[in-house]
């Protein structure tokens, strides 16, 4: 049996007991990309968010068929294709494979299906003739709009009252001013397909619901995206796709925070003040960007400055030395008696190293709460990196951070963090660090030498004026009984 959980349920705004439609299995559909441009680290937040929740379903044993999809048809797209003189399939497909590229780069599980709305028009097409036939939609000069008085709950989600409600769709044709357009009639110059009404398309809320449907049929277990699609998008959603098929659509509705900018503004490309992830990915490890957007809770605000990548790299590499010290230990003597021998810091880390995987369960089966977990690690992380100051913490320490090293590395398999390898991470924190900076291995390489030296003719006037000198470059230099190490101070 998967291990039970639970979930704020944003349609009834409450803690809930996750129970599944189907025992053990969970279906779940999230919100994708509709693709006329670059994304950037404002729709990476529900990519991650969601990635993170899928691993840690499955660490818990839960049998997840995890459907993203990506709307290849849509008013932005063929705007920006107009823009660009370019087919607006031909622009679609330019934004799939650019964030596949990112997705990958990421380190983003790839979903179960990936539908496309260019590949489902008949399903859409399936799903607005059933509305019709059951009086929920009805055809205007070769458009189908969704009759919103026809559906008796409409709001349930969102909260909004249907009489005072005026859809985005203001032409002409319809009955009421919420009522929203499931197949446009063709325009000059934009691409259509033919349908029982006319050439046209479809529109927006109807392409998730019937590309839902067809990927995890009339009924799902959860249903994801950002809080900024409740309304219309997913109230949409719900009233198509119960009006459709007479059954609860989704028992549970999942939404994320946005990332909001000076003045609680949230980032988007039409405020233009979009950092796109492509161009984070040169500059930090993917796994940077991914603390960033796990450090708070999923559906809290996330505040985006200048430096939010800067102090979660920081973060990061805390973590990463924590476990480069802990890996280092060795020793062979039970862990209790290493605690009693090396006194208060020692059984600090014992004691959180030992309780960590359990706590971070709690954390996780508590509407998935990842800054619970973070602040576990960093805490553990701050232990040790305290422990292992102690002169003999290297040679005896080993069996103490046995546990502590568990619980820091399931943390990959848990929620998509800490699996690289200490080495591989400082490597690419270095390479990108220096380019950043401005600098070159070489150039550190020479001082060093000099540094050597003038230690070796004991010019210890000249060896500190070096150390310095790296100091101000933002390169931390650690003497060792092996030779000198350094690394880019992060802090």
């Amino acid at each position: 049996m998967p291990a039970p959980f639970r979930l704020y349920n944003s349609f009834n705004r409450t803690m809930e007991d996750f129970k599944p439609i189907e025992e053990g299995k969970i279906r779940l559909y999230v919100c994708g990309m509709t693709v006329y441009d670059n994304a950037h680290i404002g729709h990476a937040r529900a990519m991650v968010v969601f990635d993170a929740f899928v691993r840690y379903l499955r660490f818990r044993n839960w049998d997840v068929n995890f459907v993203r999809n990506f709307t290849d048809v849509d008013d932005k797209i063929i705007r920006r294709a107009a823009e660009q003189n370019v087919e607006p399939m031909e622009l679609a497909e330019r934004y799939i494979a650019a964030f596949q590229r990112d997705a990958g780069h990421l380190g983003l599980l790839t979903p179960d299906s990936e539908p496309r709305v260019s590949t489902s028009i008949q399903d859409i097409i399936d799903m607005i003739q059933t509305l019709i036939e059951k009086d929920h939609a009805y055809t205007s000069d070769g458009s189908v709009w969704f009759n919103v008085p026809s559906f008796k709950s409409y709001g349930g989600l969102s909260g909004q009252k249907v009489d005072s409600l005026q859809s985005a769709d203001t032409v002409a044709g319809k009955k009421h001013p919420a009522d929203f357009a499931l197949w446009k009639a063709v325009k000059p110059g934009e691409p259509f397909w033919e349908s029982p009404w006319g050439p046209g398309r479809p529109g927006w809320h109807i392409e998730c619901s019937a590309m839902s449907k067809c990927c995890l049929g009339d009924e799902i277990d959860i249903h994801g995206g950002g809080l900024d699609l409740v309304f219309p998008h997913h109230e949409n959603e719900i009233a198509q796709s119960e009006a459709s098929s007479g059954k609860k659509f989704s028992r549970y509705w999942m939404h994320n925070g946005l990332l909001t900018m000076k003045g609680g503004q949230k980032m988007g490309k039409s405020l233009g003040n979009v950092i796109n992830i492509e161009d984070a990915l040169n500059d930090y490890p993917a796994e940077t960007i991914r603390l960033y957007l796990l450090q708070n809770h999923y559906r809290s605000p996330l505040p985006w400055s200048g430096d939010a990548l800067n102090e979660a790299l920081a973060m990061l590499a805390r973590l990463y030395e924590a476990v480069e010290s802990a890996e280092a230990m060795g020793g062979q003597e039970k862990a209790q008696d290493v605690a009693k021998s090396l006194g208060e810091d020692a059984q600090t880390v014992l004691d959180l190293g030992t309780s960590f995987h359990q706590k971070m369960l709690n954390f996780l089966d508590e509407d998935f709460n990842t800054s619970g977990v973070l602040g576990l690690a960093f805490e553990l992380a701050r232990a040790i990196n305290r422990f292992s100051a102690h002169k003999k913490a290297k040679k005896r320490g080993g069996p103490l951070v046995k546990e502590a090293l568990i619980g820091l590395r399931s943390m990959n398999e848990a929620i998509g963090l800490l699996g690289a390898n200490v080495s591989d991470f400082q490597v690419e924190v270095k390479s990108k660090c220096l380019r950043a900076m401005g600098l070159d291995e070489s150039t550190i390489d020479e001082k060093l030498v000099a540094r050597k030296e003038a230690r070796a003719n004991k010019d210890w006037a000249t060896s500190d004026q070096i150390r310095d000198e790296l100091d101000a470059m933002g390169i931390l230099i650690m003497d060792t009984t092996d030779g000198v190490e350094w690394r880019v101070k992060l802090t």
